[in-house]
Parts: structure tokens; C-alpha cells; sequence
């Protein structure tokens, strides 16, 4: 199959011009991953802060203080490699996504400051820093669910698709509240826990709701990928997909359900499920919308920069991920575990 990508583009698999992209779009896959996940439990813990308890809330906000700076990270150094590795892209792109990316980044802005001046503020003045917490975290979430559902339409601007790409923003809203509540009962336990098990239940239902919108939009939208899925071997790979993401819908509603169960194990299923679940979604997409960056306009290796400057990139790479890794290892350790807390 690479041969003949190669072949059709006119050159040679081994040809760094052919093969750098792709490296370039592995590695932006893994740091997309990365924040979904170890961002999107943050964030998920953020939005639920006014559906907790008053006495809980600081609760909260300290079981995440150990990786708030790592989680930061993830998005910020994924927009970076993506503007560096595919700087004609990127200003076309961000030209059709300027709206939903200024607000996730607003909302990236208002989280870490508001986190860091809840620390140092007086008591009576730290629910408001709670709240505006909570507000960065519904425009990050609300931001980059509205960039999904702009890809998902090939950026068309009618009035149908703005109010579809609002709905997508609802739904990633809702994974990610998805997602905190599984990371919290896998984390703390009693009324907390509990709490956490019932907000996880009402989110996941919307979530389902996303997930299969942006399936029937991308197909719908664009003949190319509704035929890359219903042709045999892509059908086949289809009724695979979704007969594990409907396992990991229904397991994940059982387990929430039997909160608080026996045995720590059923308290990180539910979250290890959603991890699983997020990960084949954005498998899907990245199949549906390879190679292009735009679809039926960009592929990878239109938008690329130069190979001299792709270099530069990749060696920096080669030295900071190592480091990168190093630290978020370090930091994520105990990011499964149960909730230590000082003894009275």
C-alpha cells in the first residue's frame, strides 16, 4: 500500500520527501492522543466543579495539581510541530478554524490562570477562581469540539454545518465530562465516587450521540470516504470498529451502574474503556481523512515545508521527545491510583 502511494505521487517510498510527512503525522497523531486523554480527564474534572459539593470542590482541584503543567503541554506542542512540519497548511487551515481555535485557546488561558490564583487567593475569593476554571474548561472542550465538527464537513461555512459543528462542541463537552467522571472514580472513593458514577452515566449518552454524528457527517459529506468505508474491506474493518465501540459504550454504562463495585479493578475499567474508546475514534478519523489535510484539496505532502527545514523539526524532535516522555512518565506515575490523603 505505501509502494503505491508512493507510485501514484511519483517518487520513491524511500524518498525522505515521501516518508517525513507521514513520520510528521504519526507523531502529531500520538501527541493528539496524549491530549485527549491526559488533557481531556482535566478537563472533564474541571466542568464537573459546580455539580460537586462546595466542601469537594478544592478536593478536586488538588487531585490535579500533580499534572497540570504536563497536561498543558499536549496541546500547545501539538499546534507547534503542526505549524512547523506543514506551515502551508496551516495557514489555511487556520484561516477556516481561527473562531473555534481562539476560543480553545481563551479557554487554555483562563484554566491555568485561574488555577494558579485560586492557590494563592483568599478563601472567600476562591470560588470565583473555581468558576472561572470551570468556564476555561467548557470553551477549551466546547472549542475543539467545534474544530471536529468543521473538519468533519470539509469547512463549509452553510448555516446547516455552523449548527452542526455547535453540536459537536455540546458533545465533546459531554466525552470529556465523560472521561473526568471515570478518571474520578477511579481515583477517590464514597459519596465523591459515586457522584462521579452518576454524572458519567447522563454524559455518556451524548457522547454516543458525537461520536456516531461525526461518522454519518463525514460520510455524508464526502463521497471518497463514504466509499473507503463501504467498500468490502473497509465495511469489514467498520463492523469491527463499532462492534468495539459498542462494547466499550455498554461496558462502561454497566460498570457506572455498579458503582461503588468490589475490587479496585472495576473502578479503573470504566476509564481505561473510555481511553479505548476515544483512541479507536480518532483511529476512524485519521483513516477517513488520510492523506489529505484538507479533504480533496491538501494532502500531506502539499502542505509540507521544505525538506532542509522538515530536518530541523525532526532532529529537534528526535532530542525533546525523549525528554518529553522522560518527564510525563515521571509526572503520570501515579495518575491511576487511588487518592492519597493526609491522615486526620
Amino acid at each position: 500500500m505505501i509502494d503505491m502511494l508512493a507510485a501514484s505521487l511519483g517518487v520513491n517510498a524511500n524518498d525522505p520527501t515521501f516518508w517525513m510527512p507521514l513520520v510528521f503525522m504519526g507523531l502529531l497523531f500520538l501527541l493528539i492522543a496524549g491530549g485527549i486523554v491526559l488533557d481531556g480527564f482535566d478537563l472533564g474534572v474541571g466542568m464537573l466543579l459546580p455539580l460537586a459539593p462546595a466542601d469537594q470542590r478544592g478536593r478536586m482541584m488538588t487531585l490535579l495539581s500533580p499534572w497540570r503543567d504536563a497536561n498543558e503541554f499536549w496541546p500547545l506542542l501539538g499546534i507547534g510541530l503542526f505549524a512547523s512540519a506543514f506551515p502551508l497548511a496551516w495557514g489555511v487551515i487556520f484561516g477556516k478554524l481561527y473562531g473555534p481555535l481562539a476560543l480553545m485557546a481563551l479557554g487554555l488561558v483562563l484554566r491555568s490562570v485561574s488555577f494558579e490564583f485560586r492557590i494563592r487567593a483568599r478563601a472567600e475569593l476562591k470560588p470565583r477562581w473555581i468558576f472561572g476554571f470551570w468556564l476555561g474548561s467548557v470553551a477549551t472542550a466546547f472549542g475543539q469540539g467545534m474544530i471536529l465538527g468543521r473538519i468533519a464537513t470539509g469547512y463549509q461555512t452553510d448555516a446547516g454545518y455552523g449548527w452542526f459543528a455547535m453540536l459537536m462542541g455540546l458533545c465533546a463537552v459531554a466525552a470529556y465530562v465523560l472521561l473526568g467522571a471515570a478518571w474520578l472514580v477511579m481515583r477517590v472513593e464514597g459519596d465523591l465516587q459515586r457522584r462521579a458514577a452518576r454524572w458519567g452515566r447522563h454524559a455518556i449518552r451524548w457522547t454516543a450521540v458525537g461520536m456516531v454524528a461525526t461518522a454519518v457527517m463525514l460520510g455524508l459529506a464526502n463521497a471518497g470516504i463514504f466509499y473507503k468505508w463501504s467498500n468490502p474491506g473497509g465495511l469489514a474493518v467498520a463492523v469491527v470498529v463499532w462492534a468495539l465501540m459498542l462494547l466499550c459504550f455498554s461496558s462502561v454504562e454497566m460498570l457506572l451502574a455498579r458503582v461503588p463495585g468490589r475490587g479496585e479493578l472495576n473502578s479503573r475499567l470504566p476509564f481505561v474503556l473510555c481511553v479505548v474508546l476515544y483512541l479507536l475514534m480518532l483511529a476512524g478519523l485519521a483513516y477517513s481523512l488520510f492523506p489529505y489535510l484538507i479533504l480533496d484539496d491538501m494532502t500531506l505532502w502539499d502542505g509540507t515545508a521544505s525538506i532542509g527545514s522538515m530536518r530541523l523539526v525532526l532532529a529537534g524532535a528526535v532530542i525533546g521527545v525523549p525528554v518529553v516522555l522522560i518527564f510525563n512518565l515521571l509526572a503520570y506515575r501515579s495518575v491511576f491510583g487511588k487518592e492519597r490523603r493526609a491522615a486526620p
